[in-house]
């Protein structure tokens, strides 16, 4: 069993069967509908059927992020039974909830300070950020350290490509992305935009297209791009790692070199040497086992 806690936000849109599955814990966001506060239980408080259904209803929807005092009241039954913890945030580009949980890391590592209790920003959300959580887990489950897992996380969070479209704009007008009037006319042209995650974790229009299976279109497309860039960098790093081992062969060792520059009569006597310079070059000759 691993010997930390693997954590995230419920916005990493996993199941509470797979986050069971998976032994990762999970932190709840909050909403408000309708002005009632309901936890972002992954549909416990409130099926997802029916929350939906209100929205398109025309039901009043805000979000709200944990707290500091909630981090902290969350991490600390773990730091009680003797664990460390790896949380990883939704993107800061997004919401300022890793602010909070890094605040609340630096609280409990003075109450606890002979834990580790690492916060990493996944500049990703949705799925694609259950996706990082998944390949995470699997790390811990091979046998990963904390540090090595948090060390990937951080080295490789950025390979996720997110990608995302809508069909209804409507909650794109309610929530002041675009006019009323831009709503009614792209409702009208059956325009869908098309959005992804820069580097900072930002969620970027990147197209407006007409129709769903345009846009699904566009995205295998871009999929199809990016898999031929990651390749052609694949192959660059190859090749140059062949030309420096190659490179490495063709030049002299360093015993080589000794050899080569001594003198021709082997059988002459060694000239004397003062026993403090002696002892100079020996320590500036590499020590082979």
């Amino acid at each position: 069993m691993a010997d930390f806690v693997l954590s995230c936000c419920s916005t990493a849109d996993l199941t509470k069967e797979h986050f069971q599955q998976r032994d990762i814990s999970y932190i709840c966001f909050h909403y408000q509908l309708d002005g009632v506060d309901y936890p972002d239980d992954l549909g416990e408080s409130m099926p997802f059927d029916k929350f939906y259904a209100a929205m398109a209803n025309g039901a009043d929807t805000r979000t709200s992020q944990v707290n500091i005092s909630e981090f902290v009241d969350y991490f600390t039954p773990f730091l009680e039974q003797g664990k460390d913890i790896l949380h990883v945030c939704l993107s800061s580009g997004l919401s300022g909830v890793s602010n909070s949980a890094e605040n609340a890391a630096r609280i409990v590592r003075e109450r606890y300070p002979e834990r580790k209790i690492y916060i990493v920003d996944s500049l990703g959300a949705s799925s694609g950020y259950g996706l990082l959580m998944d390949k995470l887990a699997d790390l811990r489950d091979e046998g990963m350290g904390i540090d090595a897992v948090r060390d990937w996380a951080e080295a490789h969070k950025l390979e996720l490509h997110h990608w995302f479209f809508s069909t209804d704009l409507t909650f794109y007008v309610r929530g002041g992305r675009i006019s009323k009037v831009a709503g009614v006319f792209g409702g009208l042209l059956d325009i869908c935009p098309l959005l992804n995650m820069d580097n900072l974790g930002r969620l970027i229009p990147r197209a407006k297209i007409r129709t769903k299976k345009r846009q699904e279109e566009a995205v295998a497309k871009a999929k199809e791009r990016q898999a031929e860039r990651e390749a052609k960098r694949a192959a660059e790093a190859e090749a140059e790692a062949a030309a420096a081992a190659a490179q490495a062969q063709t030049e002299p060792t360093p015993d080589t070199a000794a050899d080569d520059s001594a003198p021709a009569d082997e059988t002459a006597a060694p000239e004397e040497t003062p026993a403090d310079e002696a002892q100079s070059d020996d320590a500036d000759t590499p020590q082979h086992p």
